[in-house]
C-alpha cells in the first residue's frame, strides 16, 4: 500500500480513505475505513468507463452477482454504489499478499502439504461462487491472497452472473474475459463457459504454486503462443508432487466433462481433515512465511491516517509501527538467540525473571555514516530492568494494550512455527503418523541369475494400523517362460521417535489370490531412512538384508 497523491479521493461514500492498494481492469483500489471501524477494500471505476451506459449495466449486473456470494473462503461484497458519478464497490479487506506475490517473489513455490490445503480452500470458494449462480473466469494466483488462516478468492470484477451471458464468448468491447496462460480452453476458443472452466484453472494456479512455473509457458510468452498452447497442447506437470499429478491432469483436461468435480477435489486433498469454517486446522504455511503475514496483518493497527508520518511517541517508547516490525522479526528469529558480541561484557541477569521491552536508543542528530537518522530512530532490544521504573506503570491504557496485543501475536506466532515444523513432516509426537519425506513411490531392481527383478513401493499417508504400504513386485518366473507379478499390503505398526523408521505388520498378498514360489505372505517389515540420504529408503524384510530404494 502506498499513500494518497494529489487528486485521488480522501472519502468515498461513508469510507474514509487510507492508501491506495493497487489497480485492477476496472480501477483503482484502495483501503478504508467505514465510520464504525471496519476495514475494507474499495474498487473505484475508472472515470472514462463510467461515462459507459453498456458499461454501467454490466458492472451493476456484476455487483449484484457478487452480493450473492456467501462463505468463508471469498472477501464479499460489502457495499456499492453503482448510480454515483463514479460506481464503486466495498468488499471486505483482505489482509494478506498475493499467491503471485508470496510464490513469484517473497518465499517461491509451496511445500506439498501447503498446496494440499491451498486446493481444499479454492475448491470451497468455487463451491460458493457456482453455488450463487456464477462462474469467475479469471481465477489466478493474483486473485487469490493468502493469510494465517487459509487462502481467498477475490476480484469478482470480470466474473458475471451466468444468466446474464448471452453468449459465452466476447465482452461488449470485444475482448477475451480472462487472463492469457490462465485461461480453460474453452474460454480460448471462445466456447460456453460454464463451472468447470474455473475448475481448469484451479489446476493452473495449484501447479504454479507448487512449482513457480506456469502449465504452457512464462511470462514472456507470448499471449497467443500461451492460448495456443492451452487449446491444443499437453501442460508440463513437471516438478508436480508425484502424489497430486493425477488430479491436476484431471483437471487440465481439455474435455470438460472430463474435469473433476469439486466435491472430489475436496475429497481427494483431504479437506475434511485439513479446514473447516474458512481456515486451516493447523498451521500450512512455512514458519518464515508466517511471520511475513503477521507483520501485514499486525500493521493495520498503524494505518488510521491517509497522510504518511509517524505517529508521535513518548520519550523512550516505540511507535506501534516499530514496535510491530520488530516483535514480527523477533518470532521469525526464534528460537536462535542472538550471539553476544566479542568484547563486551555479558550482561548481568536481574534478579528474578522479566519479560523484555521494545525501546529506542536517544535519536541522533549527526548524519555521519553508521549514526541513526532523526526520522528514523534504530530500536534496540533492553531488559525492562535498564529502563526507568516508572515506565511500565505510567503507559497510556490505549499503548499497553497494543503490547500487549503483540506480545500475543509473538506468543502465538512462534507456536504456530513451531507446530508447523512438526506437521510439516506430517510427524506427531505420539509417532503415529508417517514423515512426509517417505510418502509417495519408490523403486529397485534386484539382480538375480535368470534376469531382472523390479521392485516398487508405495506409501500413502496414515495412522498405526492401517495398511499404507503397498508393493508391487515383478520378474521372469522361475520354472519356465512366463513372467510373475505380485502385489502385497502391509499395515503401519509404529514410527520411532526420531521419525526415521517405519515398523510394518506381516506382508499380505493382494495379487494373486494364491501363493506361489515368487508371490507370497512375508514377515514384518521395516522401513529406514538416513536423514544425510533423503532421497533413499532401505526395506528389511524379516533378519534379512536391507534392499536401497530410491525415489520412481
Amino acid at each position: 500500500m502506498r499513500g494518497l497523491g494529489n487528486g485521488e479521493p480522501r472519502q468515498v461514500g461513508r469510507y474514509r480513505i487510507l492508501g491506495r492498494l493497487g489497480a485492477g481492469g476496472m480501477g483503482d483500489v484502495y483501503l478504508a475505513r467505514s465510520d464504525r471501524g471496519s476495514t475494507v477494500a474499495i474498487k473505484l471505476v475508472r472515470e472514462e468507463m463510467a461515462t459507459q451506459e453498456e458499461f454501467r449495466a454490466r458492472f451493476r449486473y456484476e455487483v449484484e452477482a457478487a452480493r450473492r456470494v456467501g462463505g468463508h473462503w471469498t472477501a464479499p461484497v460489502l457495499d456499492a454504489d453503482t448510480e454515483a458519478t463514479v460506481p464503486w464497490v466495498a468488499t471486505s479487506y483482505v489482509a494478506g499478499p498475493s499467491l503471485r506475490q508470496i510464490v513469484g517473489r517473497d518465499h517461491g513455490p509451496l511445500p506439498e502439504r501447503s498446496v494440499r490445503t491451498l486446493a481444499a480452500g479454492l475448491a470451497h470458494a468455487l463451491q460458493d461462487i457456482h453455488g450463487a449462480g456464477i462462474v469467475h473466469r479469471d481465477l489466478k494466483p493474483s486473485n487469490v491472497l493468502v493469510t494465517i488462516d487459509g487462502p481467498r478468492v477475490i476480484d469478482f470484477g470480470i466474473a458475471r452472473a451466468l444468466e446474464t451471458v448471452t453468449d459465452g464468448r466476447l465482452t461488449r468491447t470485444g475482448a477475451l474475459v480472462g487472463s492469457p496462460g490462465f485461461m480453460a480452453p474453452e474460454q480460448v476458443r471462445s466456447d460456453r463457459i460454464t463451472p468447470a472452466s474455473d475448475i481448469f484453472c484451479l489446476g493452473l494456479v495449484l501447479l504454479f504454486a507448487a512449482t513457480g512455473r506456469m502449465a504452457f509457458g512464462s511470462t514472456q510468452t507470448a499471449a497467443h503462443v500461451l492460448m495456443y498452447r492451452i487449446a491444443y497442447e499437453e501442460p508440463d506437470l513437471e516438478g508436480f508432487p508425484a502424489r497430486g499429478v493425477d488430479l491436476i491432469r484431471q483437471c487440465l483436461e481439455k474435455d470438460p466433462a472430463a474435469r473433476p468435480s469439486l466435491d472430489e477435489i475436496l475429497w481427494r486433498t483431504g479437506a475434511q481433515d485439513s479446514v473447516a469454517d474458512g481456515r486451516s486446522k493447523e498451521p500450512w504455511l512455512p514458519g518464515p512465511l508466517l511471520a511475513r503475514l503477521s507483520r501485514h496483518a499486525v500493521g493495520l493497527l498503524d494505518t488510521d491516517s491517509p497522510k504518511a508520518q509517524e505517529p508521535v511517541t513518548s520519550p523512550g517508547l516505540p511507535s506501534a509501527r516499530a514496535s510491530v516490525a520488530e516483535a514480527a522479526s523477533l518470532a521469525e528469529a526464534m528460537p536462535t538467540p542472538k550471539a553476544h558480541t566479542a568484547g563486551t561484557p555479558a550482561p548481568v541477569p536481574p534478579p528474578r525473571p522479566r519479560f523484555t521491552s521494545l525501546r529506542r536508543e536517544p535519536q541522533s542528530t549527526g548524519s555521519a555514516a553508521g549514526t541513526a537518522s532523526p526520522h528514523r530512530p534504530s530500536a534496540t532490544i533492553a531488559d525492562q530492568s535498564s529502563a526507568p521504573p516508572h515506565l511500565s506503570s505510567s503507559l497510556p491504557r490505549k499503548q499497553k494494550r497494543t503490547y500487549l496485543l503483540i506480545f500475543i501475536l509473538v506468543l502465538a506466532l512462534s507456536l504456530g512455527i513451531l507446530i508447523y515444523n512438526l506437521e510439516g513432516e506430517n510427524f506427531d509426537a505420539k509417532g503415529n503418523v508417517i514423515p512426509e519425506r517417505f510418502l509417495g513411490d519408490w523403486k529397485t531392481t534386484v539382480k538375480k541369475k535368470n534376469g531382472d527383478h523390479p521392485r516398487r513401493m508405495t506409501l500413502s499417508q496414515g495412522k498405526a494400523g492401517e495398511y499404507l504400504l503397498r508393493m508391487d513386485s515383478a520378474g521372469p518366473a522361475s520354472v519356465g517362460s512366463g513372467r510373475y507379478h505380485c502385489s502385497s499390503k502391509n499395515k503401519l505398526s509404529s514410527v520411532s521417535s526420531d521419525g526415521t523408521t517405519l515398523s510394518f505388520d506381516r506382508t499380505i498378498l493382494v495379487s494373486p489370490e494364491r501363493e506361489s514360489d515368487e508371490c507370497y505372505n512375508m514377515p514384518p517389515i521395516t522401513l529406514t531412512m538416513d536423514l544425510k540420504e533423503i532421497g533413499k529408503v532401505k526395506r528389511i524384510i524379516g533378519a534379512g538384508l536391507p534392499v536401497t530404494f530410491t525415489r520412481a
